[in-house]
């Protein structure tokens, strides 16, 4: 089985010589196809710089990262682009939905964007409990429903990888706790691999692995 996604020694630094700032140190993960991998450690830690890095948002100083096999740091800013638009789904704590958009309207403008038929849109808000919301606004969705409405926009195209920056932080825990099962049972039974950054340790009781840095290293 080709992982999912790998990095190897990837470092990202800012700076030169003595004043030079680590953010990731010779950083080595994969995540396989089917996995939740959940990713902790303290504020200024380096997670969401992995994150960033994985998914190709970010070049990393030194090392590679490997998407599918794929070699990503040398690729051109619209290579990666591209490469993300077909591979990758992301989901942010801030749910990045367009107000003015319903939630069908929202995952619809991903499906465009990504030349797939806007009819799955419907299909991709039931597989997350929404069907009978497809017309809400963001405004009339509860915070747990807007999550799930980019759970779906994010799974828009079929990506093979889901990258997801705490996305339980703005939710209650009833309701954060839903969405990291709807999360695992999206890479268990659709055979995605998932990244979550999370600070909250059910999160990571919940994961396949749980993987913790601090001070841009992997403990």
């Amino acid at each position: 089985m080709t992982p999912a996604v790998i990095a190897e020694q990837v470092s990202v630094i800012y700076g030169q010589g003595e004043t030079a700032v680590y953010a990731l140190n010779a950083v080595d993960i994969q995540v396989d196809p089917g996995e939740m991998l959940a990713l902790m450690g303290p504020s200024g830690s380096g997670k969401t710089t992995l994150l960033m890095v994985l998914g190709g948002l970010m070049r990393p100083t030194l090392g590679e990262v490997r998407v599918q096999g794929r070699a990503i740091r040398d690729l051109s800013e619209m290579e990666r682009s591209s490469l993300r638009l077909g591979l990758m789904g992301f989901v942010f704590q801030s749910y990045n939905l367009f107000p003015a958009l319903t939630a069908l309207e929202n995952v619809q403008l991903a499906l465009e964007l990504k030349g797939r038929p806007l009819t799955e849109a419907a299909t991709l808000l039931s597989q997350v409990g929404l069907a009978g919301r497809l017309r809400g606004y963001p405004a009339q969705l509860s915070g747990g429903e807007k999550q799930r409405v980019a759970i779906a926009r994010a799974l828009a195209g079929d990506p093979g990888i889901l990258l997801a920056d705490e996305p339980t932080a703005a939710l209650d825990t009833t309701h954060g706790m839903a969405v990291v099962e709807l999360l695992r049972r999206i890479a268990h039974e659709q055979g995605r691999a998932i990244v979550i950054v999370t600070h909250d340790p059910r999160v990571g009781q919940m994961a396949d692995r749980l993987v913790t840095i601090a001070d841009g290293r992997i403990c």
